[in-house]
């Protein structure tokens, strides 16, 4: 993405920020690993998608006058030689400026002080902050922190839900954020291909990985969108798998759900398959219902549907295939056989932070995830695909991986993608 990208979100985003207000927002911290060892820092991505910043300690200020004007600051960390030597060169402030588009740059150390004179300075009243948790339990983040120190020493500065606007803006993706994903899903095509390719039984679920992880390192550091799940046979039955320790026994069906990332933007797409390149009559079967379930939604989903519609539709579709197929005795039985759904959003994240949405709108790109799971006959598999929804209906970003039985079939004894 382009400075220009990320200039335009936070004119986005100041045009729905009341007059008298700071908007404050942090790149994150380092978690500590172990004694001396960190894990590896990821941006906060609500502040990467404003800023186009993508390192430690940073904070980002933004204040906004009566007249609608807004001046920008951004902080970074000071040059430190000893520490440079030991973790590598940090940015530089025309690096700041290049890369984002904001013009003044201080330095981390400094933004204590120079927020508390803000505060104080009696103009503004408002305060927008990120205060976003997954879950209630989860750790204190840097504007949690901060908003403690505003309840006791700036109770007078309203705060307001930055994580909400930022939500508005991300559900819509622009074209470069859409041309983005399509490169992530070449990518993911080529490392799902490189897994079936290679797949035979008595192959362990760290190889497969292995074989994935190979193809993603060809195009550049990042690795993979989320942790990859794969796994063979009875792994299968756990939804989210992250072990790697099995191995696909003849017949078994390897499922992979996994996904690659570019420019920052990422994608999520599975493919199940059997270890040793032919699908048997009961795997058949329950895959020709998955894919004719996915083929169903990708044909009825576009701009005015009810996003709820979209989980609850599959369901309805899927039960009705399989009880055509005689796995199912009565359709209301489908959570037998369908644990989950899976029209979750992605973008700057996988399962992206966005506005959850009522009604579907063109430039909304969500999943279509369609699982079966029979535990008594040992199968279990998803086919997820990326949907782009357009003016007039939707599009399958991830269509040019392998996803019938012929093209995988094809696919794992010719090697041709």
């Amino acid at each position: 993405m382009n400075k220009e990208f990320h200039m335009g979100n936070r004119q986005r985003m100041y045009r729905q920020m009341k007059d008298h207000s700071l908007l404050v927002l942090f790149s994150g911290i380092e978690v500590r690993k172990t004694n001396d060892e960190y894990y590896p820092f990821y941006t906060d991505r609500n502040f990467l998608y404003l800023t186009g910043l993508d390192s430690k300690e940073l904070v980002f200020v933004a204040k906004k006058e009566a007249d609608g004007q807004v001046k920008e600051k951004i902080y970074i960390l000071r040059p430190d030689f000893m520490k440079e030597r030991w973790t590598g060169e940090r940015m530089k402030p025309e690096q700041a400026a290049q890369f984002s588009g904001i013009e003044e740059v201080g330095f981390s150390d400094e933004f204590p002080s120079e927020f508390h004179k803000l505060a104080f300075s009696g103009y503004y009243e408002h305060l927008y902050l990120d205060l976003y948790r997954a879950d209630p339990e989860d750790r204190d983040q840097p504007a949690h922190r901060l908003l403690s120190r505003v309840s006791g020493d700036y109770p007078f500065l309203k705060v307001e839900n930055a994580n909400a606007i930022i939500r508005r803006l991300r559900t819509i993706k622009q074209p470069c954020e859409i041309e983005a994903m399509r490169e992530a899903e070449k990518i993911t095509r080529d490392g799902i291909v490189a897994m079936m390719k290679a797949s035979r039984p008595g192959m362990y679920e760290y190889q497969y990985k292995a074989e994935f992880d190979y193809v993603l390192g060809q195009h550049g550091p990042m690795g993979p969108a989320f942790p990859s799940i794969i796994s063979a046979g009875r792994n299968n039955f756990c939804i989210h798998y992250y072990s790697y320790k099995g191995m696909a026994h003849d017949g078994d069906m390897v499922l992979n759900d996994v996904g690659a990332w570019y420019d920052n933007l990422m994608n999520d797409v599975s493919r199940g398959w059997p270890c040793n390149g032919k699908y048997n009559e009961k795997q058949k079967l329950l895959y020709e219902c998955a894919l004719g379930t996915s083929d169903h939604m990708f044909s009825i989903i576009k701009p005015g549907m009810p996003m709820a519609e979209v989980d609850k539709e599959a369901r309805r579709y899927n039960a009705l295939l399989l009880k055509d197929a005689g796995v199912l005795k009565n359709t209301e039985d489908i959570g037998t056989y369908m644990w989950h759904g899976g029209a979750h959003h992605v973008g700057y994240d996988v399962h992206d932070a966005v506005e959850t949405p009522e009604i579907i709108a063109p430039g909304m790109v969500f999943c279509v995830d369609i699982g079966i799971y029979h535990e008594e006959w040992g199968i279990g598999f998803r086919v997820e695909d990326n949907c782009l929804v357009t003016e007039g209906g939707c599009e399958n970003l991830s269509a040019i991986t392998p996803r019938t039985i012929p093209e995988i079939e094809d696919t794992m004894r010719k090697g041709i993608i």
